[in-house]
């Protein structure tokens, strides 16, 4: 008689990311603290996609992440006349943080300049991110800041 091995069903989480990259988004309407929800919400993205996906997030890099989060939710409620969209996706490799507002007027990329007041939000995004595309679209405009994670 030949015997068969029978083991039980594997319950146990699974070791590898899922396939789909994770994705979270709200709207904020301006509203005072709507900066902190937001730094918050992107917070909160960063630890699942650390738990989920296994990403690797340094000290630097998750810092640089939440700053851009800041300098382009700070531009919408600053330059936009009604709601806006923070969208955050992610996987292992690759982050985007995307924001809708619905001024159509493109941000304004100056050159770096130590003696300019202000306007250096931009500027600052620029320097912490892989690629940064600003675009209108039917609602307005939309700023995607994309990070390469390194692995």
């Amino acid at each position: 008689m030949k015997e068969q091995a029978i083991s039980p069903p594997d319950d146990s989480p699974r070791s590898c990311p899922p396939t789909e990259a994770l994705h979270s988004a709200e709207v904020f309407d301006g509203e005072p603290g709507c900066i902190s929800q937001a730094r918050a919400l992107a917070d909160r993205f960063l630890a699942r996609l650390v738990s989920e996906w296994m990403a690797v997030l340094g000290v630097h890099t998750r810092n640089d992440l939440m700053l851009a989060v800041s300098e382009l939710v700070t531009n919408a409620e600053r330059y936009s006349h009604g709601p806006y969209l923070l969208e955050l996706e992610g996987t292992a490799e690759h982050i985007s943080i995307t924001v809708y507002d619905s001024s159509s007027a493109l941000p304004v990329f100056y050159a770096p300049d130590p003696s300019r007041l202000g306007g250096h939000g931009m500027e600052i995004v620029v320097a912490l991110c892989d690629r940064v595309t600003a675009e209108r679209v039917p609602v307005g405009k939309r700023i995607r800041a994309e990070f390469i994670l390194s692995s």
